[in-house]
């Protein structure tokens, strides 16, 4: 059975949203709408809607027009078993001591490696991205510096996977928590999935915004793999919830954009120790020093 999609672009979140409700009584109804910021730090957001039928094209013109959004691109898109194509898509991934795969590779783990699976329906955050490798491989990195982590938590965490990254390090809890509820019930699936049931704890959270993070702070180690907009309204936050001596891990950010990025969190009293650069993202691992 094909597959329709119908994407747009409008300025800010608002505008966004307004369009996902309108979208969600469409006839025929569409099987899944998204809104997304975007990644090039345009400002725009982008909505998107799944249809199994195709969709009423007049309407989705009036949606556009009558929320000031750019006209929708309505695609066509072939009969595929997305799982499966992913799955052969996506290689196992090695990040320093860890080792990023789908239940169909497991006989490839290492035995030197600490195996994270994601599966393959859970695609986003699977460590095939810059960012995500990035994080994990600054992560490794502190580690192998001689670094001690025991109270770490994964804020904006996606599938979890940096969460239990530190969970199978230290063998203490850590705290992932999203904004967004679907996320939260992928990273508790993969959480179970890893035997980490009692050593990842998964909240639905705004940033820190949440009375399990609040008492477990100040935490050793902070993973932040979100956008640039969010990083920067959070450096606050983020500086008020890690310990001094702390590290943090921030990803999600396009190259240009790291060096605003540093300059706001050396201003909430952080020190660069690292910045990497894979593809077209930039991840930074700073430290809290000791004065703040």
């Amino acid at each position: 059975m094909p597959t329709f999609t119908a994407f747009t672009k409008t300025n800010g979140r608002l505008s966004a949203e307004a369009i996902s409700e309108v979208l969600e009584t469409l006839i025929p109804e569409p099987i899944g709408v998204g809104v997304f910021e975007t990644e090039d730090g345009s400002g725009l957001w982008e909505v998107g809607a799944y249809f199994t039928e195709a969709p009423d094209v007049v309407r989705l013109a009036l949606i556009a027009a009558s929320n000031d959004a750019k006209d929708f691109v309505i695609s066509e898109l072939p009969d595929t078993d997305w799982v499966a194509k992913v799955r052969r898509d996506l290689a196992p991934v090695e990040a320093g001591r860890f080792f990023v795969y789908g239940s169909h590779d497991a006989d490839k783990l290492p035995d030197d490696k600490i195996g994270l699976l994601i599966e393959a329906a859970m695609a986003f955050g699977t460590g095939h991205h810059g960012t995500t490798l990035g994080c994990l491989r600054a992560f490794d990195r502190l580690l192998t510096q001689g670094g001690t982590y025991l109270n770490v938590a994964d804020i904006g965490c996606g599938t979890a996977v940096l969460a239990m990254a530190a969970a199978k390090v230290n063998d203490t809890p850590a705290y992932a928590s999203d904004i967004d509820e679907v996320a939260v019930a992928v990273a508790q699936s993969n959480v179970v999935a890893n035997d980490l049931g009692d050593q990842v704890i998964c909240l639905e959270a705004a940033g820190f915004n949440h009375e399990q993070l609040a008492a477990k702070a100040p935490f050793d180690l902070v993973f932040a793999n979100i956008l640039k907009g969010p990083l920067v309204a959070l450096a606050p936050d983020v500086a008020a919830h890690t310990k001094e001596g702390g590290a943090v891990i921030l990803s999600g950010i396009l190259n240009p954009q790291a060096a605003d990025v540093i300059e706001v969190y050396t201003r909430n009293g952080f020190n660069l120790i690292h910045h990497e650069q894979i593809v077209d993202w930039s991840t930074l691992t700073l430290t809290k020093s000791a004065s703040n």
